[in-house]
């Protein structure tokens, strides 16, 4: 199944060819220190202009998760049920995503270590084996 990803400018190429390499980035601020997710070009935190890219380790702990059973849109409806998640990345930032290869979803918790793997060159997460 091809799942659709977002459009890239020139601005997120950046970040989308990381992930095609299987590689999760990060935008860290130069001038405060702190790491933050989405992609901007500015830091949310301080306002700073001086941001560049950074290798995320892979590593989250689940903050928040619902589980989709019904979703009409295409390419959802055909992967229902899935599991529609923020997570905690480790260096900080909250991040949405999906939670995958998790058989028994009613077992998930919050702060659940998970670990990035990518599905058609978009970053997804599992529970750490």
């Amino acid at each position: 199944m091809r799942y659709d990803i977002p459009e890239a400018d020139a601005f997120t190429q950046t970040y989308w060819d990381a992930a095609a390499q299987g590689r999760l980035l990060v935008r860290r601020c130069r001038a405060c220190g702190r790491a933050h997710h989405y992609p901007r070009e500015f830091c949310p935190h301080c306002w700073s202009e001086d941001v560049d890219w950074q290798p995320a380790s892979g590593r989250a702990t689940l903050y928040t998760w619902s589980v989709v059973h019904r979703n009409d849109l295409p390419p959802f409806g055909e992967r229902t049920p899935y599991v529609a998640a923020v997570v905690e990345l480790a260096e900080g930032p909250r991040m949405m995503t999906e939670v995958v290869e998790c058989a028994d979803a009613g077992r998930l918790r919050g702060g659940t270590d998970l670990e990035v793997v990518f599905r058609d060159r978009v970053p997804v997460f599992r529970p750490v084996r």
